[in-house]
């Protein structure tokens, strides 16, 4: 009962935190999510046991330049390339039978862009047509939270087919399905809160967000795997570490701002 009440208290503190910065103004959403991304990044140098501060100043210098000062699409466009071509990468890497972690460059650019990169295409999801659109962004936090929980429940009530048994022992395809169908009906509901996008195009999202939101999920279990541990962190009281909590944001927060581009580009 204890250990129920601070994972609720904790999961409370957390989203009253982001809802805060949202509607506070984006000027504190970015940095609360600079602040978060260094968390993650700290929290995944212990897991590759990646030594040294040059990746915190790598981060640093690509969070302000691509924030506050890029504004040629074409620069975008590359940091977006390399963003998702370093998650395929660690996708090919979930699959693989390779158990040994990278060397130290690969390291350095796996955080980089893994972790660098999805908090700050993240963060540039709400700025659309000069504007911060605040329920866009609080609408996919909504789909991954419905995604997670009813995942859980639907597993723990129906699950029976493990879904990846060597890297999250306790996954089940029964789950996953009922995560995916629940943030679809919850996506084509929140189209009449943020109208910026049609019904349709919100269940298109909510499809890229929970696949490669659990893709995400996924290759942060195999990175504790390797490095022996249960949670990456424990400054989340009842929850783990920061990169525990925001894995599959930061992994499909690249492939929503590519998705939401493409529909902004056809419209």
């Amino acid at each position: 009962m204890r250990e129920v009440l601070r994972r609720s208290l904790t999961g409370a503190v957390y989203i009253i935190l982001l809802l805060s910065a949202v509607f506070l103004s984006s000027d504190a959403f970015d940095f609360l999510f600079m602040v978060f991304g260094l968390a993650c990044l700290n929290e995944y140098k212990k897991l590759v046991a990646l030594r040294g501060l040059h990746i915190y100043l790598a981060y640093m210098a690509l969070w302000w330049a691509y924030i506050y000062f890029v504004t040629d699409m074409l620069l975008v466009y590359v940091l977006l390339l390399c963003t998702i071509l370093v998650n395929i990468a660690l996708m090919v890497y979930l699959f693989s039978k390779r158990e040994k972690l990278f060397n130290t460059v690969q390291k350095f650019i796996i955080g980089l862009f893994y972790v660098g990169g999805g908090c700050i295409f993240l963060t540039m999801i709400p700025y659309t047509n000069d504007d911060f659109a605040k329920f866009l962004i609080i609408g996919i936090f909504i789909l991954i939270w419905v995604n997670d929980s009813f995942a859980y429940i639907v597993g723990s009530l129906f699950g029976r087919t493990k879904l990846f048994p060597r890297v999250s022992p306790k996954k089940t395809v029964e789950g996953a399905l009922g995560g995916l169908v629940f943030a679809l009906g919850i996506a084509y509901l929140m189209a009449k809160y943020e109208p910026l996008i049609s019904p349709l195009q919100w269940v298109c999202v909510a499809a890229v967000i929970v696949v490669a939101g659990s893709l995400g999920d996924l290759v942060e279990s195999k990175f504790k795997r390797s490095a022996g541990v249960k949670d990456s962190g424990a400054i989340l009281p009842g929850h783990g570490g920061m990169l525990d909590r925001l894995d599959s944001l930061i992994f499909a927060a690249p492939f929503a701002y590519l998705t939401l581009n493409i529909f902004a580009y056809v419209s």
